[in-house]
């Protein structure tokens, strides 16, 4: 673990070239040489539940989708998830009280049999502050609450893992955390709750239909898909690294126009959604509201964009699907004491990635 001393705790590739084997998108099976994530074990979190009940599709069904494109790929895969949708937390922990990892037995239709075949069988631990079952209003634990757990005991506790997972995957979130989102994203916080602890981790995050109030399952499974070619090919070249986490984000495809090739971007310097508030005439109480940007990063005051090579200008505005690192010290895009393994990475992303 990194050494660092804290004053106090503050609270979100068509296949790479070299030999990676197609594989269609069925229940894990042990031994199979067509499944390039074969003895992989892989802790999956996020930071919209596990719930995956509500008909925007916002609530969790994204990570779903990324544990059945993992298991069919060959994975051992385990699910520790908020109880209760936590988007918006960032890095937040809970530092008192008492968590519950509690086992859900009926997983959502057409996904309970995703992972028949993995010694962990896909399990999905929803993980709550209380002191006894989860229930409907249990309070949740965070995004990095769910990951901290893991890895310090809970896998082992629960999955009967012994050391850290191979690898931490983070989403599918329900909207793209890109440029100043990224600061409160949970998904992107549970990324760096897992690089914090020395284990390589991936978040990934889709884009919503026009309205952006629907979460189309198109979007998560061509996400998902296209995660799992790429997990594969960082893993074969040996690229999976703990320094830095690596964000990707991916355009909406629900339309039938397919997402555009990977692009190496950074985090931008601007804003695409940003907090309103609006005072209820003289009183105390203020609502909140969430405030659009352009997507062309043509705003003004927070809403510009000064990066041409930002990850929203790349997302939104191109369609391509985004990938950037993150840094534990929040250093987003500009991982000082690796420079090695970001341009190994980088060099992938731009000349051997998968394509959609």
């Amino acid at each position: 673990m990194r050494k660092r001393t804290f004053l106090a705790l503050t609270g979100s590739v068509l296949l790479a070239t070299a030999g990676v084997t197609a594989y269609a998108a069925t229940p894990a099976t042990t031994g199979s040489t067509a499944q390039p994530l074969a003895g992989m074990r892989i802790l999956l979190s996020n930071d919209d539940s596990m719930q995956a009940a509500k008909a925007s599709n916002s609530d969790g069904l994204g990570l779903y989708e990324l544990r059945r494109a993992m298991c069919a790929a060959g994975a051992d895969v385990v699910v520790m998830a908020p109880w209760q949708v936590q988007s918006g937390k960032g890095t937040a922990v809970t530092n008192g009280g008492v968590v519950t990892a509690q086992r859900r037995t009926a997983l959502p239709a057409g996904y309970e049999n995703d992972c028949a075949g993995a010694p962990a069988r896909g399990a999905v631990y929803g993980v709550c502050l209380s002191d006894g079952p989860c229930t409907k209003d249990s309070a949740s634990a965070t995004p990095a609450d769910t990951v901290k757990l893991a890895l310090r005991g809970g896998l082992k506790a629960k999955a009967g893992w012994t050391g850290a997972p191979d690898l931490v995957l983070t989403g599918i979130n329900s909207g793209p955390n890109i440029s100043a989102s990224v600061n409160d994203s949970g998904t992107v916080g549970a990324a760096v709750a897992a690089i914090d602890q020395e284990v390589p981790a991936l978040a990934f995050s889709s884009s919503g239909d026009a309205t952006n109030t629907f979460f189309p399952r198109a979007n998560y499974r061509a996400h998902a898909e296209f995660g799992a070619r790429l997990v594969a090919g960082l893993k074969q070249r040996g690229l999976l690294t703990s320094k830095f986490a690596l964000k990707v984000d991916y355009p909406d495809v629900s339309t039938g126009v397919p997402a555009k090739a990977p692009v190496w971007a950074r985090v931008g310097d601007g804003a695409v959604v940003y907090h309103a508030f609006e005072q209820r005439g003289n009183s105390d109480a203020f609502d909140i509201a969430l405030g659009l940007c352009p997507v062309d990063g043509s705003g003004e005051g927070e809403c510009a964009e000064g990066r041409k090579d930002a990850d929203s200008t790349w997302l939104l505005d191109k369609g391509h699907i985004t990938i950037a690192p993150i840094t534990w010290d929040r250093t987003y895009g500009t991982p000082v004491d690796a420079p090695r393994e970001l341009n190994r990475i980088e060099h992938f992303v731009k000349h051997e990635a998968p394509r959609p």
